[in-house]
C-alpha cells in the first residue's frame, strides 16, 4: 500500500512528504541550509512543537539558533533543565525566574538558608549530565486537573493559582526525562542542543549564561551591571511586599475589586522615586547644571520629564526641556551618498550646535532654540528664547544623552544622567518571566495605533530595527546614570491588554509579522483586563493610552 503524501512549502518551493511526518524529521532535509541546528518551526505562520506532525498541505518555515525565533526557543529551553537540575537536587527548592542581567538570565533559587556558590555549582553540574544523556524534550497535551495534581503535590502555588484562572480542559506541558514544566512555548527537541553555557554564581541569585544569536557556538564575555542589578532587585522586593510578582496574583486583584488599590499604590511608588530624584537634584544644585535623560523605546520619558519638572518646581528649581530631535541636521545636509546612513546614530545630531548651545547657555547667554520640522527635514526657528537663572536646569531627553560625545563641552561634574525604562517587576508565574522588551512592545503599539496613525504591523515590521538601534546606542552606557528609574507600573499590562489584542488580531497569517502577534495574544489573554478609568491623567501609562494631562 502506497504512503499517502502531503504537499509543503518549504524555502518558497513545494516538496513532497510522507503524511504524518514530524517537523523535526522534516527538518531534517534542510539542515544543509542552515549553519547552526534547527530548533523551532512554524507551520502557516504559526509556531509549533517540533515533534508536531505534518498532515495537511501547508507552509513550513524553520529557525536555527541564529534567528531571534529560534535563539528565544533555545534560551527557554536552557531555563527549563536548570529547573529541573535544580529540582532533582533541592527537592524543597524554588527557582524563580526573573530578568535580562549583563547577557544573561538572573535567577534565584529559594532555599531555607541563602544560597551558595556550591549549590549553584551543583545544579550546574547536573544540567551538564542532563545534556549529556541526549534526553528527547517532549510536548504532551494534559488534562488540567491532571497538571494541577502534579503542581499542588510540589508546592508549585503560582502554577496552581494561574491553571485555575485560566479555565481550561487541557494544557501544553512538556517533559525531560522525569522532570516537566508548563513554559507557554516551545522548547529544542532534545537535550544534546543544549551544550553551551554557564551558571553562575550572582548574589543572592544565580545568571544562567547561554550563546548570544550572533554567536550560537560560544558564550559572551560576561560584563557586571550592578546598577541595573540593583534596581531590578529593589523592584522584585516591591512587587513581593505588595503580593503581586505573578500573572496569577495580579488577575487575583482583578477578581477581588481591589485592583484600584494596587493601581494606587503603583502610581504613589513613581511619585516617590520622582520626588527623590528632585531631592537628590536639590541636594547637588550648586553643581548640576544638565539633567540628561535616556531610555529605550516606550520607556516613558517624556511623561517622567514632565513630572520631574513639576517636582523641581515644588522645590523652587525652575526648568528648560530641551528634546535632542530638535537638533537633527537637515536632510538634504546627511551624508547619505552610500545609502546606508544609520538614522538612529549620533551623527544625525547636530553635535556641534548642540555644544555652543551648551556653551553658550550656562555661560549666562540667552538664545532661541531649534525646532525640526519632520515634514520638511529642516531646522526651523522655534521663536523659543531661553536663559539660565541662578535656580534654573537644562533638562535633556533624547536616545544619546548618556553618551559623554553629545555634551562634550560640559564637565562630567556639572551633568546628572537619568536612565529610564520598564523594568517589569511580575512574571507569568515563577518560572516564566515577563520580557522588559515585551512590555515595551505593547506600550509601542498601543502609542503608535493611538497617536501615530500607524498599525500593529507596521510597528511590528520596524520594531528589530528599534532593538538594534537600543543596543547600540542606550545599553551601553546605562552603568555610566547616576540614576536609574524604573517606569513600569505593575499593574499596566492589564489596562494596555483590551487595547492591543484587537490591535494584534488584525494581523493575518500571510504576514510574517503574525507569529508574533499571535505570541504576544497568547501572552496578553492570560491577564485579566483593566479599564482606564481609575488611571490617574499624570500616569506615566497615559502616555501610551491616551487622555494624558500632559499632552494635548
Amino acid at each position: 500500500m502506497q504512503t499517502e503524501k502531503v504537499n509543503v512549502k518549504v524555502m518558497g518551493k513545494n516538496h513532497l512528504f510522507n503524511k504524518g511526518i514530524s517537523l523535526w524529521e522534516m527538518s531534517k532535509a534542510f539542515s544543509e541550509y542552515h549553519y547552526t541546528p534547527i530548533v523551532a518551526a512554524t507551520v502557516n505562520n504559526d509556531f509549533k512543537d517540533i515533534y508536531t506532525p505534518i498532515v495537511e498541505e501547508c507552509s513550513v518555515e524553520f529557525f536555527d539558533l541564529s534567528t531571534e525565533h529560534g535563539f528565544k526557543v533555545y534560551q527557554r529551553s536552557f531555563l527549563f533543565i536548570m529547573i529541573i537540575a535544580a529540582k532533582e537536587i533541592f527537592p524543597n527548592g524554588q527557582v524563580v525566574s526573573q530578568h535580562s542581567l549583563s547577557k544573561g538570565l538572573y535567577c534565584e533559587f529559594k532555599l531555607e538558608y541563602p544560597l551558595t556558590e556550591q549549590d549553584v555549582k551543583a545544579v550546574e553540574n547536573r544540567m551538564r549530565e542532563i545534556v549529556e544523556a541526549d534526553l528527547p524534550i517532549e510536548k504532551r497535551v494534559v488534562p488540567t486537573d491532571e497538571a494541577l495534581a502534579l503542581y499542588e503535590a510540589t508546592g508549585e502555588i503560582e502554577k496552581v493559582r494561574l491553571l485555575k484562572q485560566l479555565n481550561r480542559k487541557t494544557v501544553d506541558m512538556y517533559w525531560c526525562g522525569n522532570g516537566y514544566g508548563y513554559h507557554y512555548f516551545t522548547m529544542v527537541p532534545k537535550t544534546s542542543y543544549l551544550k553551551t553555557f554557564e551558571l553562575m554564581y550572582y548574589e543572592p541569585g544565580m545568571i544562567l549564561r547561554c550563546p548570544l544569536q550572533k554567536e550560537p557556538d560560544r558564550l559572551p564575555p560576561f560584563v557586571d551591571m550592578p546598577k541595573l542589578a540593583k534596581v531590578f532587585l529593589e523592584s522584585e522586593r516591591w512587587a513581593e511586599i505588595v503580593e503581586c510578582d505573578t500573572m496569577g496574583r495580579l488577575n487575583e486583584y482583578v477578581q477581588t475589586g481591589d485592583i484600584n488599590n494596587l493601581i494606587l499604590t503603583a502610581e504613589a511608588l513613581h511619585e516617590k522615586k520622582i520626588a527623590e530624584i528632585a531631592d537628590y537634584i536639590l541636594c547637588n544644585l550648586n553643581r548640576f547644571k544638565l539633567v540628561l535623560v535616556a531610555g529605550p523605546s516606550s520607556s516613558g520619558k517624556t511623561t517622567f520629564i514632565q513630572r520631574l519638572s513639576i517636582q523641581l518646581k515644588v522645590l523652587g528649581i525652575d526648568t528648560i526641556k530641551i528634546s535632542l530631535d530638535d537638533y537633527f541636521i537637515d536632510r538634504d545636509k546627511r551624508d547619505d551618498s552610500n545609502g546606508a546612513v544609520d538614522w538612529e546614530s549620533i551623527d544625525v545630531i547636530d553635535v556641534g550646535l548642540f555644544n555652543e548651545h551648551m556653551k553658550r547657555l550656562l555661560e549666562g547667554e540667552e538664545i532661541e532654540l531649534p525646532h525640526f520640522s519632520f515634514s520638511t527635514g529642516m531646522q526651523v526657528p522655534s521663536g523659543r528664547k531661553v536663559q539660565m537663572g541662578k535656580r534654573k536646569l537644562i533638562i535633556i531627553e533624547g536616545l544619546h544623552a548618556l553618551n559623554d560625545r553629545l555634551t562634550v563641552s560640559v564637565p562630567r561634574f556639572n551633568k546628572v544622567k537619568v536612565h529610564i525604562s520598564p523594568m517589569t517587576q511580575i512574571g507569568v508565574d515563577s518560572h516564566s518571566r515577563i520580557q522588559t522588551t515585551d512590555t515595551r512592545l505593547i506600550r509601542r503599539i498601543v502609542r503608535d495605533s493611538q497617536f501615530r496613525n500607524r498599525d500593529a504591523l507596521s510597528t511590528l515590521q520596524m520594531w528589530s530595527s528599534v532593538m538594534k538601534g537600543e543596543q547600540k546606542y542606550i545599553f551601553p552606557y546605562t552603568e555610566d546614570a547616576d540614576i536609574m528609574f524604573n517606569s513600569a507600573l505593575i499593574y499596566e499590562l492589564a489596562v494596555l491588554r483590551d487595547f492591543a489584542i484587537p490591535l494584534l488580531n488584525a494581523i493575518g497569517p500571510e504576514h510574517p509579522e503574525y507569529r508574533e502577534a499571535h505570541r504576544l495574544v497568547r501572552f496578553l489573554s492570560l491577564i485579566f483586563p483593566v479599564t482606564d478609568a481609575e488611571i490617574p491623567l499624570n500616569s506615566i501609562l497615559r502616555e501610551f493610552i491616551g487622555k494624558s494631562c500632559f499632552f494635548s
